[in-house]
């Protein structure tokens, strides 16, 4: 094993309790990661190779022993290289979890071909490998001169630290660790502040995360130096813009600019790097950032970047819905960040985002059976969007690969002498808070229903808290600021107890601190009251003005083709006061809550005039959409004729 001799004293306060130590059994977690690992995965592997991106691979080593290759099908896209890296880092994920020697032996011969494909310096990137005389329009003349611009070489480098770090916490294996340290230790020399290295950005973030990890792993000061000399690098000199967030030092950054998943990815970088170095001047400049996304840049469903042109943020309040953007990616991104911003502040605002990016924006990135996909994440259809078995530019399947087996990890949190209890979702952790095991075993159909039991089994009874989170939407504020409100006020109480005897509700930063005597078989109980309720968006967003959303606990509901009359929903029109109810139907996409009632539909006659028809109405969760084909499918409606859209 590896040392770590050398890590700084700093880290984040609040720190995660590993996902390896968080094993989930409910109905509604549990399945969807075990499909990740049984078919996403393999599946995901077998479209690279399918599409030639471990050929890429092949290839690249074939040069490297002087094979000649010139009659083999050339490569596709520069970054192709990441989607093998973020498959294997979600493999790795699964086996930390469920040991596979299949797995394990395949993600061996994969490290194999990459390893054979790495040049002797420790570049890796088979792209320019392949045919250094003659390289992708992407790219510049030479190695990395192209990087601020659309060269991906510094990115695919970030995708392959993450998978490297991955690969060795879950099996002990240091080979493709080794790959990876043999390309950070060529980037130290290539990158830096001084006279013979260069000073470029990278021009897709995600390396500077990366290189945090390799830090983390082995305690060489280099990787954290170099991680915070790309965030420094960017703005310093003529030739940054706003799309890869370099115009201005991102320290100086007070708004969500450019390209949103490079956005998240850069965030999380400065969040690390202020982590692990204590700079508080990188805290301030994401605070900043994230009060503007969160007050004015997110999407009802956690989503993240409205202009398709940039895949990425536009003006302030400018959230249409047809064309949102939504990448999956994204999704992922923020959910990082928001994560990390946990980590530093401790304040239940940011698992708010996280959770409702988690359950809606992000989810809605894979289908139910873990076969196809979304990339970009619209909230209105007009019957053309559709999942798509793998893309091109094949980033978001991979993405999803690698987050979801570790949402345990988002489960709770320690600090000092507190648990905190982040999401909800029933199984069992294994807690270590100094020299006690403290087990946590939750009992909860959540996200359907907002009854909670926590049973506390310290292995001898003492002393700590234990902080609860009261969800925001169960506070009568979905988001942290005025960019959603509710329609109205749910004085249905939240309720806490401990082993039955009820406990006030006194929220600091969201959550309410139990600090007692704690002793084997202790149990909370939580109640989060889940009515079907109304959400309407600031009067700033155009695109919403006049329209409504439905939500229930977590989840973000749509109108969707087929549960509605005619298989139209754009033209529905849902008034204020209209009695909804909500009910579990197990055999519709899995097992989903719907909200029914009667709404009515708007159709034109012979001269044109506006017909209003009263008629049944039923919305889904919005992350099961679009797996029962295509059709129309609507977020926001209207709350009357003049908003309406009619056929």
């Amino acid at each position: 094993m590896l040392s770590a001799a050398g890590l700084t004293s700093h880290d984040y306060p609040f720190r995660p309790v590993p996902f390896t130590a968080v094993h989930l059994d409910d109905a509604f977690w549990a399945p969807r990661i075990e499909t990740n690992r049984a078919v996403t995965i393999p599946y995901a592997f077998g479209k690279c190779e399918e599409s030639g991106r471990m050929d890429n691979f092949e290839r690249a080593a074939a040069v490297l022993r002087g094979e000649n290759i010139a009659n083999r099908k050339l490569p596709g896209y520069p970054f192709d290289d990441t989607d093998p890296y973020k498959v294997l880092e979600g493999a790795s994920y699964a086996l930390a979890v469920q040991p596979d020697p299949k797995t394990s032996a395949y993600l061996d011969s994969l490290i194999a071909l990459f390893a054979a494909a790495q040049e002797p310096d420790g570049y890796l990137y088979t792209i320019r490998t392949i045919d250094p005389q003659h390289p992708n329009h992407w790219d510049g003349p030479t190695r990395w001169l192209n990087d601020p611009q659309q060269s991906h070489e510094l990115y695919d480098a970030g995708h392959l630290f993450e998978a490297a770090a991955a690969h060795y916490q879950a099996t002990g294996e240091t080979n493709l660790l080794n790959v990876a340290l043999k390309e950070a230790n060529l980037l130290c020399q290539v990158f830096g502040p001084g006279t013979n290295q260069l000073h470029l950005w990278p021009g897709h973030e995600i390396v500077e995360m990366g290189l945090a990890k390799l830090y983390r792993v082995t305690g060489d000061r280099r990787y954290l130096d170099l991680a915070r000399y790309f965030i420094d690098v960017r703005g310093s000199h003529p030739g940054g813009d706003d799309y890869h967030q370099s115009r201005i030092p991102p320290v100086d950054q007070t708004e969500a600019v450019g390209h949103a998943v490079r956005a998240g990815y850069l965030y999380s970088g400065m969040a690390d790097v202020a982590a692990l170095t204590g700079d508080r001047d990188y805290v301030h400049a994401i605070d900043a950032i994230w009060e503007n996304v969160a007050g004015k840049k997110l999407y009802l469903t956690g989503g993240i970047g409205s202009v398709p042109r940039i895949e990425g943020f536009g003006p302030d309040y400018s959230l249409p819905n047809r064309t949102a953007y939504c990448e999956t990616c994204a999704a992922v991104a923020n959910d990082y960040w928001n994560a990390r911003l946990f980590e530093l502040h401790g304040d239940a605002r940011y698992v708010d985002v996280f959770e409702r990016t988690l359950y809606n924006g992000l989810l809605s990135g894979v289908s139910l059976d873990g076969t196809t996909f979304f990339y970009p994440n619209v909230l209105e259809s007009d019957g053309t969007s559709a999942r798509s078995p793998w893309f091109g530019c094949a980033c978001c399947p991979g993405n999803i690969t690698r987050f979801l087996p570790s949402v345990p990890g988002y489960v709770y949190a320690q600090q000092g002498e507190t648990i905190y209890v982040n999401l909800y979702a029933g199984g069992n952790a294994d807690i270590k808070l100094d020299n006690r095991l403290i087990k946590l075993t939750q009992a909860t159909r959540y996200p359907w229903d907002g009854e909670i039991k926590i049973t506390v089994a310290p292995d001898k009874t003492s002393r700590f808290a234990i902080a609860v989170r009261i969800p925001g939407w169960a506070r009568n504020e979905p988001v942290p600021s005025d960019l959603y409100r509710f329609a109205d006020t749910n004085t249905e109480p939240v309720t806490l107890s401990v082993n039955g005897k009820p406990v006030g509700i006194k929220l600091d930063q969201g959550y309410v601190r139990i600090d007692r005597l704690w002793k084997p078989g202790d149990v909370i109980g939580l109640n989060l009251p889940m009515p079907v309720r109304r959400v309407m968006a600031n009067d700033k967003v155009n695109a919403d003005r006049g329209r409504v959303a439905l939500q229930r606990g977590p989840i973000v509901f749509c109108a969707e083709w087929p549960d509605n009359p005619g298989g139209k929903v754009r033209n529905l029109v849902l008034p204020d006061g209209q009695p909804l109810t909500a009910r579990f139907e197990p055999g519709l996409l899995n097992g989903v809550e719907t909200i029914a009632g009667k709404a009515f539909g708007v159709t034109k006659d012979a001269n044109g005039q506006l017909m209003k028809t009263e008629q049944d109405f039923k919305a889904i969760p919005y992350f099961a959409w679009a797996n029962r084909g295509k059709g129309e499918m609507e977020v926001w409606l209207a709350e009357s004729e003049s908003s309406v859209t009619p056929p």
